[in-house]
């Protein structure tokens, strides 16, 4: 094909010139193939294309399609908020860059490398006429050499340029199942073989990356201690952090399987392979933050190697069918691991819960959209640079003595009258001033100690009474609560709670009682939720407001709505709502598996957000349909037929490989404020703060995150009381705080900064 031939003599534009062609006339599309409902959007409904040359970048162009306005619409545009005048692509053959025809207009198409594995950019340009056409289509391909071998593309000939003109996948002749299975359940059972299972309920911990078969290996019988549970053909692709995006991983299709290991109890893997032999096989837990696609049918994960490199997956399945086969196949095998129960036991409406959480693109109801713009400018809002929000951050070292240095922070808790932070450091706790946008270190209440004068280390504290006490939690005194007064930063009082009832978990009365002179509060065991009075004589548990259960329910976390309903969580991954203290719970939400280490709800009750390890699962209680629709879950319960449908909040599995480290968040917290709407839910892992735009969580999209990355660990952040843009932040040897607008889009830049010393050089300055 010599398509270049009449064009050759043409001479390439001015190397001093930016622009090298332009189509003045178009409209974008972006093209989701397998998406019934949104298969083609339009972006600009009136655009112009251009390449155009990287200023002081010798050899690297870029595509930009930039929106035309007219006369009036420039004005409009002055005052938006958010605008989206052009997109640019770096010119490269990664964007499998052609040509078509749509309704008979001609058209340019290249793969969106931000989107799913299979988006697409289509540039209508109708009118545009065959020379050009074919002269803009050269000028990308001239653009592609020149940045893949660094020369200039002024004397190309077509042999040249052929190489970079797309050609469609050509169809894969793929060896029977039969055939390919032996050598492939060979090549997984030397590679298992290897690979140290323990029997054990504890499961987080992947093995390590299994040895692939040579593909010279010759064939042999199917192990028979591996079990197939299901094998679907797919497509692999492997996330590129240089080039920021997926990249094909083989040609063709490979063989996707769920495997068993029949000798160890629900030890299931999920493998793929080709007929010379295998390319993966990583044991299905939690860390594969697994995130599913409808729209392209894929599924990416990530991985952490021996080596403690982060990589992530993508299979793109060959129909709806067998994405939807797999997805319910890895999510049962998935659930069999966490619980060490078969599937089969699972009572058929907790089915339903567990497999409508893996639905991605379902938009939730908002009735409270008034305020949306109010939120998008303040988490759409940028600093004009890194290097300023970098010294956002401030600096909150002032005169701690050397002597109360030692440990690590490990708790935080934000006051909601006085403006202070409590962080505790072993047994002592400091205390931090809020200013305008920092905090500053105040005071330390040095060698915390019980009544007898016996120092112990805090393992829960929490302001109360107008933040005049703190409660603070003994680990060997575990059927009490000690009040310390604030003040005095002493502890005053120990409340013996029962005799024989522990308390592991302890909540306000309601949402803001700490802020008014309530005295009572909330507290659980592992089995028992109760109310705690402390001005009754003798044990301070109240009998009348005393709800136990026979079995263990290992309850982890509790919390309060603003008018005293609440919501308890349990390590086996459930969540009951009650209308009050003492009676049955209203709504039992069935546990996807993971153990629920925090709790949140809004002020109204409306929405829940729960915290695992590796997600964060929300759901709205209210009761959409049947005798009781308009209800909360807190008063009434779901009819059978009308469970909530619980929504996952995760990191997007190219996020993670930048970051490189095994997701492991700490309790999510909404903003909280007396009238004030939540519109952001914050938490972190590892070294990074997140928050999630909550507003445009609740309409269905998900990923809407943004993040902020510290040298330090961060041990627990919480926005100040009132302030929705203010994130008090304690990292393992600093306290800080951050200012919502300075957090960033998750990128390669914003997760994976180049490492440099802070402006402070604090390396290990507690307070």
């Amino acid at each position: 094909m010599n398509i270049f031939r009449s064009l050759m003599g043409k001479v390439w534009q001015d190397p001093n010139a930016a622009e090298v062609v332009k189509i003045s006339t178009g409209q974008l599309y972006l093209v989701r193939p397998g998406n019934i409902r949104s298969s083609r959007e339009c972006i600009y409904n009136d655009a112009m294309a251009t390449i155009r040359r990287v200023p002081s970048l010798e050899h690297n162009f870029q595509l930009v399609v930039t929106r035309v306005f007219d006369d009036g619409d420039q004005e409009l545009l002055e005052d938006e908020e958010e605008t989206d005048e052009e997109r640019v692509f770096l010119v490269s053959e990664e964007l499998e860059f052609h040509t078509g025809e749509t309704e008979g207009e001609p058209t340019f198409i290249w793969r969106d490398l931000q989107g799913d594995v299979d988006e697409l950019y289509e540039f209508v340009a109708p009118g545009t006429n065959a020379p050009t056409r074919v002269f803009f289509e050269t000028c990308m391909y001239r653009a592609m050499y020149e940045r893949k071998y660094k020369l200039s593309g002024e004397n190309t000939t077509d042999e040249d340029l052929a190489e970079f003109i797309w050609q469609p996948p050509s169809p894969q002749k793929t060896t029977s199942k039969k055939k390919a299975a032996s050598k492939d359940d060979a090549s997984l059972s030397e590679a298992m073989r290897g690979l140290h299972v323990k029997s054990s309920s504890k499961t987080s911990q992947p093995p390590s990356n299994p040895p692939t078969q040579s593909p010279s290996a010759s064939a042999s019988p199917p192990d028979p201690l591996l079990k197939t549970h299901t094998d679907v053909q797919a497509e692999i692709f492997l996330w590129s952090k240089e080039h920021q995006y997926f990249t094909r991983e083989v040609e063709g299709e490979v063989s996707a399987k769920i495997l068993q290991r029949t000798d160890t109890p629900f030890a299931y893997f999920l493998t793929a392979s080709t007929a010379e032999g295998q390319l993966l096989a990583h044991r299905i837990t939690s860390d594969l933050n697994q995130r599913w696609s409808p729209a392209t049918w894929s599924i990416t994960w990530n991985h952490m190697s021996d080596t403690g490199n982060q990589s992530s997956w993508c299979l793109r399945f060959l129909s709806q069918t067998d994405f939807e086969d797999f997805q319910v196949e890895l999510t049962k095998r998935l659930w069999e691991t966490l619980h060490q129960t078969s599937w089969e036991k699972v009572k058929t409406d907790e089915r339903s819960y567990v497999l409508s959480a893996n639905v991605e693109d379902y938009e939730m109801k908002d009735n409270d959209e008034g305020e949306e713009e109010a939120v998008l400018e303040e988490l759409e809002e940028r600093s004009e640079s890194e290097d300023e929000g970098e010294d956002d951050d401030g600096e909150t070292t002032n005169g701690m003595p050397n002597n109360l240095k030692a440990g690590r922070n490990s708790q935080l808790t934000v006051g909601y009258k006085g403006d202070r932070s409590y962080v505790v450091r072993g047994n002592n706790i400091g205390v931090f001033r809020h200013t305008n946008d920092d905090v500053k270190y105040y005071a330390t209440i040095s060698r915390v100690a019980d009544t007898k004068g016996k120092q112990f280390d805090p393992k829960n504290v929490m302001l109360h009474d107008q933040d005049s006490k703190m409660i603070v939690m003994n680990p060997a005194a575990p059927n009490s609560l000690f009040n310390m007064d604030i003040e005095r930063g002493k502890i005053v009082e120990e409340w013996k709670v029962h005799d024989s009832v522990p308390v592991q978990n302890i909540a306000p009365d309601s949402k803001y009682a700490q802020t008014t002179r309530e005295q009572t509060l909330v507290g659980t065991s592992h089995n028992a939720l109760f109310r705690i009075d402390p001005r009754v004589s003798g044990n301070k548990m109240v009998d009348s407001q005393y709800k136990q259960y026979v079995s263990k329910n290992r309850f982890s976390a509790v919390t309060t709505t603003a008018s005293g309903k609440l919501a308890v969580a349990s390590e086996k991954g459930d969540i009951r709502l009650f209308d009050a203290i003492g009676k049955n719970a209203k709504t039992a939400l069935a546990p996807l598996g993971d153990p629920i280490i925090g709790v949140d709800c809004t002020a109204d009750g409306r929405w829940i957000v729960a915290t695992t390890r590796t997600y964060l699962l929300l759901t709205d209680t209210l009761i959409g349909s049947g005798r009781y629709a308009g209800s909360l879950g807190f008063d009434r319960s779901f009819p059978a037929d009308a469970k909530p449908q619980p929504k996952r909040l995760q990191l997007r599995a190219e996020h993670v490989a930048y970051m490189n480290h095994n997701i492991s968040f700490t309790p999510a917290r909404f903003n909280i404020g007396e009238g004030q709407e939540e519109n952001a839910i914050v938490t972190s892992t590892g070294q990074y703060v997140i928050a999630w735009d909550f507003a445009k969580v609740k309409k269905g999209q998900m990923d809407k995150y943004e993040i902020k990355k510290y040298e330090d660990l961060v041990v627990q952040d919480n926005f100040r009381f009132g302030d929705d843009k203010e994130i008090i932040v304690a990292l393992q040897n600093n306290v800080l705080s951050v200012n919502k607008k300075n957090l960033r889009k998750p990128t390669r830049t914003s997760l994976a900064p180049e490492t440099r010393k802070s402006r402070s050089g604090i390396v290990n300055a507690p307070y």
